[in-house]
């Protein structure tokens, strides 16, 4: 499975701002940090809050906020609510084109792939933002060396 640029990006955002979780970021900030489109951003922020993951504001100290501590933010609920389709393969339940399948009374691979996902999503749904921040220690670390490091995680996502 591959996950839209948009969950890719609404999970980015989660986790920059679960990193800097001390202070408001801007949606500049993010961008220029991953080296992604303002405009995308902009539209993956517009979701987030809609979903109230997180809190943004406008004007004199606004920005952006988690809505939630890392820990109640489970990855598996990020991905349902931003991925717009979540089926695997086009023959699938609820599309046309795959309705004429010559194979489908007899086809097991929707079976198979259907498990696929659900294992897939209960990795996801085990795993809590939180899980996937550096620990503080060596972040605070990070933060203290000049320009980005080789193994900086804000620009390994």
């Amino acid at each position: 499975m591959r996950l839209t640029l948009h969950t890719d990006y609404a999970l980015r955002t989660l986790l920059y701002m679960g990193l800097h979780a001390d202070r408001r970021v801007s949606i500049h900030e993010i961008a220029d940090a991953y080296d992604i489109s303002e405009n995308h951003l902009v539209k993956v922020i517009h979701r987030l809050s809609r979903l109230g993951l997180i809190d943004a504001r406008r004007g004199r100290g606004g920005g952006l906020v988690l809505a939630h501590a890392p820990e109640d933010i489970r990855i598996g609920d990020v991905v349902r609510k931003t991925e717009d389709d979540m089926r695997l393969v086009s023959c699938e339940p609820a599309n046309p084109e795959g309705a004429g399948c010559i194979l489908s009374d007899m086809c097991k691979l929707r079976g198979a792939l259907a498990q696929a996902l659900d294992a897939f999503m209960k990795v996801l749904d085990e795993t809590t933002l939180a899980d996937l921040l550096p620990d503080h220690d060596r972040h605070m670390l990070l933060a203290r060396l000049p320009g980005p490091a080789s193994d900086d995680p804000i620009r390994r996502v």
